[in-house]
This record gives structure tokens, C-alpha cells and sequence, in this order.
């Protein structure tokens, strides 16, 4: 017989329960729990992220219409509205970073090593993404007159794509601000869009010996120290060594700005850097490949629940931003184990229909499109029939 426990519940045993057990002791979670556990709360929010449930009602309906099948995933019941509601507004949302935190570290043991680049500096990207909020009803996020918003703070690693730090602010706050909180090791390189530009940053970057790749804005005052040669046949078009600002807003720092012509399109970009042995075409493809960033804030906002939310207080709203975050690494994790060649729009469409079927996990997600092994023993069953 099939003694295969249900594919929610395989992705389930992704997170061993007694570490779990010890992060909710860790932020006192269940400080005030009455029945309901955070284990439940953590299977309901994830069922609401995976299943693309719309709303509270629906998180419990789903569940509760598979009553006969929630024991495998841990819970004796599926939760009521009202229980999960209180638990998302009360319950601490650190417990779910740490959970993140944990899932990260198994991410990071399965990606192998990357040879993209030549280079073996570490290579990160910085952005950050505004999620929108109605500023009446999420009236602690007011950004403007009629608008709210908290934005996402990601620094992703280029090493699997995998996010390395992830903070959530409200969306007043500048993603500069954030950025000159941060922390890099030495020989590091960090891309950035024109959003960071930050002529006392650049210096203090370059005093710490962290590299920086960004594009150059319009209206950027410089000048020219030294003009770098350029391959006679290709697309760079000036390779320069310059000084930024000019008054009182100059730097002595020697930063490399870049010119480069798309070949199809012959757009002009300008990169800014302060790496002087990189290739300028290397340094334009580092910045191209800065795009993953925004793939993987597509895939959240796209394919799981961040931009409607379950609850309107900032507890409930980093909750389920964290466990959204949760599903992003588990999506990346099954597409890393994977040997079909997934894509993650593929596997998140496909995962929703298969949650509650009974069938083995990794079988399924290397060969998804073949029929399972038929039932053992149901012809001797059949047989006692006649």
C-alpha cells in the first residue's frame, strides 16, 4: 500500500520541529498561547503562501476541508479565523526570521560553486522594493497624503541567489540610510542601482576595500583625472578615472566611470566603480547581472501573497512578509535538489495543485509529468472479492 504522507507534509519535515520548538522559547512565542501553537500558525500561513489563499477565510477553509489529512502536517485541527488573526497580530514575528534564518543555512550547504565570473571576490547585490499599503486601513505605514507602504531591504548573494540579509522598514525611510548600516568584508563586491548614490559613502566603501559597481546619474558632476585605453573593436566606449562632486560636495576619491554602447540598441550606460583591474566589459556584466535581484522580488510579488495581506497590524504584515520569505527559500531549496529544470513560476503553479496528494516528494519533482507507481496489493484485495 501507498505509505506516502501527503507533499505538504514532506515540505513540512524541512523544518525539524525540535529546532522550531526551540526558536518559539528562544522569542517566548507561546508566552500566552492557549491551544493554539505556533507550529499551527506557521502551517496555516505557509498553507496561505503555497496555496495562494486570498484571505483568512479561506486559509482555514482550506484546511479545515482537509481534516482527515492534517495530522501529517502536525496540527490536530485546522485553526478558526479568529484564533489565527489574534495569533498573527501577537505573536512575535522574529520567531519566523529565525526560522528563515535556518532555512538559509540549508540553502547555502546544497548551492555549489559558481563560475560565472572569473573573478573570486564575493558578489552581492543591494535593492530594496516598496510594497504598496492603503494608508487608512494600515494607518502606522502612512508614506504620503493618501498612501502607506513598507519596503523590502534585500542584499542577495550572487552564489545561488540566495538572500544574505533581508530587512523590513516603513517606506519613508531611505534605502541610503539603510545602506550605510551595513557591513561588508573586505574584497567584496556590492551592486547597487542610482538610487544609493552617495559621493561620502563611495569614499567610505573604498577606505573599507569594498568594491561597488552602480550606473552613473545624468546629472553627475565630475572630472577627469586620467583617461584609460579602450579595446579598438567592442562596445566600451571611454574608460576613465575621475573625481566626483564639484564646491564643497567634491571627493578626492578616485572612482572609474565607465561608458558602454548596447550592441542592439546603441544605448549609452554609464558605470560608475571604484575596482581599477576588472575589464570594463566585466564590470558592465556584473551589473547586468544585477537583474536576479529584481527576479527574485517578481517572484515574491508575483507568485506568493505580499501584496494583499491577512492582517492590518504591523506584526501581522512583517508575519507574513517572513513566511513569504520562507516559501521564496523553499521554492529555491526543491528548484536546487531538483534534476528536472524547473521554473520557479513553473514550480510554484504546479506545487498548488499538488499539496495534498499523497506521493513522494522528490520523485515527483524530478519526473513531474510521470504517472505514479501503481497501488501495491490491491489485486490481492480485489482477489478476496470473488
Amino acid at each position: 500500500m501507498n505509505r506516502v504522507c501527503s507533499i505538504f507534509s514532506q515540505l513540512l519535515q524541512l523544518f525539524p520541529r525540535t529546532e522550531f520548538e526551540l526558536s518559539v522559547r528562544q522569542h517566548k512565542a507561546e508566552r500566552h498561547a492557549r491551544g493554539f501553537t505556533s507550529w499551527g500558525q506557521f502551517v496555516a500561513m505557509l498553507f496561505c503562501q503555497l496555496g495562494r489563499a486570498q484571505s483568512l477565510r479561506e486559509i482555514c477553509g482550506g484546511l479545515a476541508a482537509c481534516e482527515g489529512k492534517l495530522k501529517h502536517l502536525g496540527i490536530p485541527k485546522a485553526p478558526k479565523r479568529s484564533t489565527l488573526a489574534y495569533a498573527n497580530e501577537h505573536r512575535p514575528w522574529e520567531l519566523y526570521q529565525s526560522v528563515f534564518e535556518s532555512l538559509l543555512q540549508k540553502c547555502q550547504q546544497v548551492v555549489g560553486p559558481q563560475k560565472k565570473f572569473r573573478f573570486k571576490n564575493q558578489l552581492l547585490s543591494l535593492d530594496g522594493s516598496l510594497i504598496d499599503l492603503c494608508a487608512v486601513v494600515y494607518d502606522w505605514a502612512k508614506f504620503r497624503r493618501t498612501k502607506g507602504g513598507v519596503k523590502l531591504h534585500l542584499l542577495l548573494d550572487h552564489d545561488g541567489y540566495l538572500p544574505q540579509y533581508v530587512l523590513i522598514e516603513p517606506a519613508k525611510k531611505a534605502e541610503i540610510k539603510v545602506a550605510r548600516s551595513l557591513q561588508f568584508q573586505p574584497g567584496t563586491i556590492v551592486v547597487f542601482d542610482r538610487g544609493y548614490t552617495d559621493y561620502k559613502w563611495f569614499a567610505s566603501l573604498t577606505k573599507e576595500k569594498v568594491y561597488f559597481v552602480t550606473r552613473s546619474r545624468w546629472n553627475m558632476a565630475y572630472r577627469v583625472i586620467r583617461r584609460r585605453s579602450v579595446p579598438a573593436r567592442g562596445n566600451v566606449v571611454c574608460d576613465q578615472i575621475v573625481k566626483l562632486g564639484q564646491g564643497i560636495y567634491r571627493t578626492e576619491t578616485l572612482i572609474r566611470r565607465i561608458v558602454v554602447r548596447d550592441p542592439q540598441t546603441k544605448t549609452r550606460f554609464v558605470f560608475l566603480t571604484n575596482h581599477m583591474e576588472l575589464a570594463a566589459s566585466t564590470i558592465a556584466a556584473i551589473y547586468r547581472d544585477r537583474w536576479q535581484i529584481e527576479n527574485f522580488f517578481r517572484l515574491m510579488k508575483q507568485c506568493l501573497r505580499v501584496k494583499t495581506f491577512v492582517g492590518t497590524s504591523a506584526n501581522a504584515l512583517k508575519t507574513q512578509i517572513w513566511i513569504a520569505l520562507i516559501a521564496t527559500l523553499l521554492l529555491k531549496y526543491l528548484k536546487l535538489k531538483a534534476t528536472f529544470g524547473w521554473s520557479m513560476s513553473n514550480l510554484v503553479a504546479l506545487l498548488r495543485q499538488q499539496l495534498f496528494v499523497y506521493r513522494d516528494l522528490w520523485t515527483w519533482l524530478n519526473c513531474p509529468f510521470e504517472p505514479p507507481p501503481a497501488l501495491t496489493g490491491i489485486h490481492d484485495q480485489l482477489s478476496l472479492a470473488f
